[in-house]
């Protein structure tokens, strides 16, 4: 049996904001913005490259079996980019509160890259939901 990891939701506060935020900050595609019920909105975006989207909702009722989440109660979702330094350039030109790149070395996290797949730089959206970004040796279809 196949299973693919599709859509992630955020929880967010302000829609608006954070569609704003992962769309033109982070460079996500914006696949859809709709109110699939009165009252009900679904805001769902792409970073460029993946196969799985995030989604934002207002209104939406929560299935028993489905805890409600606060916005920014998401932690440590990652991502892969195969040239971090063009990356955290790029964030922190469109605004990004990015950290340093760093890695993991002998005393924990330290500043600067590291070797393959331990250079990683972090960040958050505006509602403090946290995010990584490792530098991966190739694309994920060469992998």
């Amino acid at each position: 049996m196949e299973m693919t990891l599709e859509v992630v939701t955020v929880p967010v506060a302000d829609l608006d904001r954070a569609k704003t935020f992962y769309g033109e900050a982070v460079g996500f595609k914006v696949d859809l913005d709709s109110e699939v019920a009165p009252g009900m909105r679904i805001v769902q975006l792409t970073p460029p490259g993946s196969r799985c989207s995030i989604a934002l909702m207002s209104g939406m009722p929560h299935h028993p079996e489905q805890p409600e989440m606060a916005p920014g109660s998401l932690h440590a979702l990652q991502m892969c980019v195969t040239d971090i330094a063009k990356a955290h350039s790029e964030l922190m030109s469109r605004g990004v509160p990015v950290t340093p790149i760093q890695h993991v070395g002998a005393r924990g996290w330290e500043d600067g890259p590291g070797e393959e797949w331990n250079s990683f730089m972090f960040f958050k959206d505006p509602d403090g939901n946290t995010w990584c970004v490792q530098e991966a040796p190739s694309p994920l279809s060469e992998r």
